[in-house]
C-alpha cells in the first residue's frame, strides 16, 4: 500500500512538473517571438517585423472610446503608413495579468505602456489593457485576435505597476 501510495505521488509530481515546464516553454516562445519583437518593431519603425507578427487572419479591435474591429490590412495600414516619418520617437511595453496556452494557442491579457518622445523633455506616456489570441502557424505564434482600450482613460501607471513583467512566471 505504501509502496502504491509513493508510486501515485511520484506520478502527480512528475506530470505537473511537465505541464508547467511545457507552459513555461511556451511563455518564453511567445516572449521572444511576439512580445520582444512587437517591442523591437515600435522602436526600430520595422513595419515589416510588425506585420509577421500578425496571422493573415487578424481580426483588430479597438474598444472603449474608439469602438472599430478591423482585418489586418485596414489596420496595418495605418502603421505603415505612421512609421514612414522615420524621425518618431517611441516605445512600447508590456505587463500581464493572465497568461493562457496549450497545444498551439494562447491567450494573453495585460497593460500596455506607449512612450512617445522617450527619454526626453517631450515624453508622454499612455496606458491601456489588452488581450490577445495568438495562434501557432508553422511553428511561429502568431497574433490572430488583439482587442485594446483605455477602459475611458482608467488604465494608468499605477495599473500598469501592479501587473507581471513579462519574464515573471511565477504567476502562470
Amino acid at each position: 500500500m505504501n509502496r502504491l501510495l509513493t508510486c501515485f505521488i511520484c506520478l502527480i509530481i512528475f506530470s505537473s512538473n511537465k505541464t508547467i515546464s511545457q507552459n513555461v516553454n511556451d511563455l518564453n516562445d511567445i516572449n521572444s517571438q511576439i512580445w520582444n519583437n512587437f517591442t523591437k518593431s515600435f522602436e526600430t519603425l520595422d513595419y515589416q517585423l510588425f506585420e509577421s507578427l500578425h496571422s493573415n487572419d487578424l481580426i483588430r479591435v479597438n474598444g472603449g472610446d474608439y469602438k472599430s474591429i478591423r482585418h489586418k490590412d485596414d489596420y496595418l495600414g495605418n502603421y505603415k503608413s505612421r512609421w514612414e516619418n522615420n524621425s518618431l520617437k517611441q516605445t512600447i511595453s508590456f505587463k500581464f495579468l493572465e497568461r493562457i496556452s496549450k497545444d498551439g494557442m494562447a491567450s494573453e491579457r495585460g497593460f500596455y505602456k506607449f512612450t512617445i518622445n522617450p527619454d526626453s523633455e517631450n515624453q508622454k506616456s499612455y496606458y491601456g489593457q489588452f488581450h490577445v489570441i495568438l495562434r501557432k502557424e508553422e511553428n511561429l505564434w502568431k497574433i490572430l485576435v488583439d482587442y485594446d482600450s483605455t477602459e475611458n482613460e482608467s488604465i494608468d501607471e499605477v495599473s500598469y505597476n501592479n501587473a507581471f513583467a513579462m519574464d515573471d512566471f511565477k504567476k502562470y
